[in-house]
């Protein structure tokens, strides 16, 4: 129940982002194609994100080692 619980969740988790990637049309049409920032300290969003998502699966891949390896002692 606990695993069906978790994939639910995974696969509404992963839905759901899809729609946060989404932005509202250019109301104005014309104009700057590059307009900068705002607030002014621009800060691309991958800075660490990659070395997050690497951190994230070394941490699942030694999860399923560990488990692997506690069924095997049994």
């Amino acid at each position: 129940m606990k695993k069906l619980i978790t994939i639910t969740f995974l696969f509404l988790a992963i839905g759901f982002s899809q729609d946060l990637i989404a932005q509202p049309p250019d109301p104005g049409g014309g104009g700057d194609p590059k307009p900068g920032c705002f607030p002014p300290p621009c800060v691309p969003i991958d800075g660490g994100l990659s070395f997050l998502l690497a951190a994230g699966v070394a941490y699942g891949g030694k999860k399923v080692y560990d488990m692997n390896k506690k069924e095997e002692e049994l």
